[in-house]
C-alpha cells in the first residue's frame, strides 16, 4: 500500500491510517463494523440491507445508520475528497485513493495471474495472521455474524494459499520451506501436498527421524478422519511445482495424485460475485451443478455426500462449485435467482476452459443443468439428473403443497440462524427420512454453517420460481433421470415429467424415500451402477 493513499486495515482490529498517522475511529462497535462491511464488500449497498445487518427495533434503523455514517465521514473523508458516498437508496465506500489490506490481498491472489515474489508473500502472510475484523463479534445481527464468519473463512483460505505459495516457491530456502509447509499443513490438516512438502523439507535438512515421525502421525490422523493414505508418498524431497492462483494445492499431474486432494479456486460471475469451485481426480471431466446447499470444504468427505462425490471422481476429473449465496462463494449478492444460478455454472465452465462434458444435476441442480444444456448444446455430452423437477413449488405445486411450503418459508425466516436446530431439522427430515440420527444431526448443522438466514429464504423463493418445462423438449444430449419412488421432498410424478419431456430420456425409479440418496442404502448402489453404465454406453 502506498503512503499517498488512505489505508483501511481490516486484518486485526480495524484501523484507518493517513499520511502514516492512525486516525481515531468512533467508539461505536456498530459504526466500525459498518466501515468494515463497506470496505470488504467494495460495492454499493442498499440502505435497507445495512439496517437489517446492524439495527433492529426498538431502535430507529435508518436514523442509526445516518448517525453511524456521519461519524465515519468525520474520519474517512479527507477534506474535499469524499470516500463515503450515499444517496437515498445506497451507500458505498469510494475505493479511489483508498487501500484496503484484505481486498488488495484477495485481488492480488485471485483476480490477477501473478507469480508473486517471496517478500510480498511474506508481507501477506504476516497480515493474514491477524483475525479479520478482530473484536467485532456480535457487533451486528445474525446476518452480519454469518457474513463475518464467511469472510473469516475466506481469510483462512487466503492464508493457506500464501503458505502454499511460499512452501513451493523455488526461491525459498529449505529452512524456510519447513516453516511455511508447517503453517500450510496446520491451516489444511489433511492436505496431502502440504504434508508431503513438510516431510520432504524436513528430510532435505537431514531431520529424517522428525520427518518419519510426522508422516506416521499424519497417516494415523488422516486415516482416523476417513482418508485413504495408501498412496501417500511420505518423506521425500519436496516437489518443485509451478504455483497457480488457486486456494488449493498446486497442480500435480503425477500418477501419485490422490483422489481426495481438492483444488479449490475462485472465478467471477458477470455481476462480480465470486464463485468458488473445486476439482478432484483425473481423467475426463464430470461437472456437477450446484444444489441446496453446498460447501466445498464441509461436504467433501461428509457422511451425506462423501461416498457420492468419491464415486463421481473415480477415473474422472470431478468438478463442482458453491452456488452464490452459500458455501465459499460470495454470500452478500444482489441476485439470487434461477438466471443467476445458470450464469454461475456458465462462469465456472468458462473459467476452467471445458469444451465438452456430461452434467450431473441433483434436486434443483437438474433444472440448472437442463437450461444450460439447451443454451450450450455443443458443450453438454450427457445429462445425469437425480431427484429433479421442472417447475418450482410456486408454479407446479398443489394448493396444499404451496400452503405447506409457505409455512416452512415463514419458519425459515424466523428460525434458521438460531442455535435451536428444530427449524433446520424440518428440512433434514424431508430430505432424508431414512437417514441415521448422526447423519441428520450433521445435516442440521451443515445447513446453518452453509448460508445465512436471509439467503435461506431467498433460495427458497428462487427455487419456487423455477420453470424449465418449455426447455425439456429442446434437450439434445443423452439423458438419464433417477427419482426415488417415495421421495418426501419432490414427488415421483415430478421426476417422471422431467423424463417424459426430454426426448429419448431413460427413467430409473429407485426404491427409496430419500431425496438425497445415502451411500449405505441399496438405491444408492443402483444409481451409481446405472450412471457408470450410462456414461460408458455413450462414451462420455
Amino acid at each position: 500500500m502506498t503512503s499517498d493513499k488512505t489505508q483501511i486495515c481490516l486484518l486485526g482490529e480495524i484501523r484507518v491510517i493517513r499520511d502514516g498517522e492512525e486516525l481515531p475511529l468512533p467508539s461505536s462497535r456498530k459504526a466500525r463494523a459498518l466501515l468494515g462491511y463497506l470496505s470488504a464488500t467494495a460495492r454499493p449497498q442498499r440502505r435497507e440491507r445495512l439496517c437489517e445487518l446492524f439495527w433492529d427495533f426498538p431502535d430507529d434503523p435508518r436514523a442509526s445508520l445516518r448517525w453511524a455514517l456521519s461519524k465515519l465521514r468525520a474520519v474517512i473523508d479527507d477534506g474535499d475528497i469524499k470516500h463515503i458516498v450515499a444517496d437515498r437508496e445506497r451507500v458505498a465506500l469510494d475505493e479511489s485513493g483508498v487501500a484496503i489490506d484484505f481486498v488488495d490481498i484477495r485481488r492480488r491472489l485471485f483476480d490477477e495471474p501473478p507469480f508473486i515474489p517471496p517478500p510480498e508473500l511474506r508481507q501477506m502472510a504476516d497480515a493474514l495472521s491477524r483475525s479479520f475484523m478482530d473484536g467485532l463479534n456480535n457487533a451486528g445481527k445474525d446476518a452480519f455474524q454469518s457474513w463475518l464468519a464467511a469472510e473469516r473463512e475466506d481469510a483462512r483460505l487466503m492464508a493457506s494459499n500464501v503458505f502454499r505459495r511460499l512452501a513451493l516457491h523455488p526461491d525459498v530456502e529449505p529452512k524456510e520451506v519447513v516453516k511455511w509447509a508447517r503453517l500450510w499443513q496446520e491451516a489444511d490438516p489433511y492436505n496431502f501436498s502440504a504434508a508431503q512438502t513438510l516431510a520432504g523439507g524436513l528430510s532435505a535438512l537431514g531431520r529424517t527421524e522428525e520427518a518419519q515421525a510426522f508422516v506416521r502421525d499424519f497417516k494415523r490422523a488422516a486415516t482416523e478422519a476417513g482418508f485413504d493414505v495408501s498412496a501417500f508418498a511420505g518423506a521425500e524431497t519436496r516437489p518443485q511445482q509451478p504455483v497457480d492462483v488457486r486456494v488449493g494445492e498446486a497442480r500435480d499431474t503425477s500418477p501419485r495424485r490422490l483422489l481426495r486432494q481438492q483444488n479449490i479456486g475462485f472465478c467471477k460471475a458477470p455481476d462480480g460475485a465470486r464463485i468458488a469451485y473445486a476439482s478432484v481426480g483425473s481423467g475426463r471431466p464430470l461437472v456437477k451443478a450446484a444444489n441446496w446447499l453446498n460447501h466445498l470444504e464441509l461436504d467433501w468427505g461428509s457422511p451425506i455426500w462423501g461416498r457420492t462425490f468419491g464415486a463421481a471422481a473415480k477415473g474422472r476429473t470431478f468438478i463442482r462449485y458453491d452456488e452464490r449465496g452459500n458455501g465459499l462463494s460470495d454470500w452478500d449478492v444482489e441476485d439470487i435467482s434461477f438466471e443467476a444460478f445458470v450464469r454461475d455454472l456458465e462462469t465456472v465452465v468458462d473459467a476452467l476452459g471445458l469444451e465438452r462434458f456430461p452434467l450431473l444435476g441433483l434436486s434443483q441442480g437438474c433444472a440448472v443443468s437442463i437450461e444450460y444444456a439447451v443454451r450450450h448444446p455443443e458443450r453438454v455430452s450427457g445429462l445425469v439428473l437425480v431427484s429433479g423437477y421442472a417447475a418450482g413449488w410456486r408454479i407446479g405445486a398443489s394448493p396444499e403443497e404451496r400452503e405447506r411450503r409457505e409455512a416452512v418459508y415463514t419458519l425459515t425466516k424466523h428460525g434458521w440462524g438460531t442455535s435451536n436446530p428444530a427449524y433446520r431439522h424440518i428440512f433434514s427430515q424431508t430430505f432424508m427420512p431414512d437417514a441415521k440420527p448422526e447423519e441428520l444431526e450433521w445435516f442440521d448443522e451443515f445447513q446453518r454453517l452453509t448460508t445465512s438466514p436471509e439467503n435461506a429464504v431467498r433460495f427458497q423463493e428462487a427455487f419456487g420460481q423455477i420453470d424449465v418445462r418449455d426447455s425439456l423438449s429442446k434437450v439434445r444430449a443423452p439423458t438419464i433421470v433417477f427419482h426415488s419412488r417415495d421421495d418426501q421432498r419432490i414427488s415421483l410424478t415430478q421426476g417422471r415429467e422431467v423424463a417424459i419431456g426430454i426426448p429419448n430420456a431413460r427413467f430409473v425409479p429407485l426404491d427409496s424415500r430419500n431425496h438425497i440418496l445415502l451411500g449405505h442404502e441399496p438405491a444408492w448402489e443402483v444409481c451409481r451402477d446405472e450412471i457408470v453404465a450410462f456414461l460408458a454406453e455413450h462414451d462420455i
